[in-house]
């Protein structure tokens, strides 16, 4: 059986949308769909499940996206690989520089991609 650590959400945000991501500010986010690779070391299919709630306080960059209006998680990718090396995988343009890649220390740029 395959332990997973690392997921990988496939959003699909339906019309452009501006939104503000904590911290970072506000983001113009165009029409498409994005690869968000995260990771959990516990507690895993919690933190998935967290991510495909509505009702959830405003945590990580990725909540901040998932709460704005049109954006769906369309599908969950589970991996035994580290985070890095599977967001690495993955070709796509950087839309916000640092999205959930706070504590990255491989050079992702971004754990969140938009999908070309």
């Amino acid at each position: 059986m395959i332990v997973a650590r690392t997921y990988q959400l496939l959003i699909e945000v339906a019309e452009p949308v501006q939104v503000r991501v904590g911290r970072l500010g506000a983001f113009d986010f165009p029409a498409g769909l994005y690869s968000y690779t995260g990771s959990a070391l516990r507690n895993f299919e919690a933190r998935v499940s967290r991510h495909l709630s509505s009702a959830k306080k405003m945590h990580w960059h990725i909540d901040y996206l998932l709460a704005a209006p049109g954006v769906r998680v369309r599908e969950v990718r589970r991996y035994d690989e580290a985070e890095c090396a599977v967001n690495q995988q993955i070709v796509g343009e950087l839309t916000v520089a640092g999205f959930g890649a706070s504590d990255c220390r491989s050079g992702c740029g971004s754990h969140l991609k938009r999908l070309v």
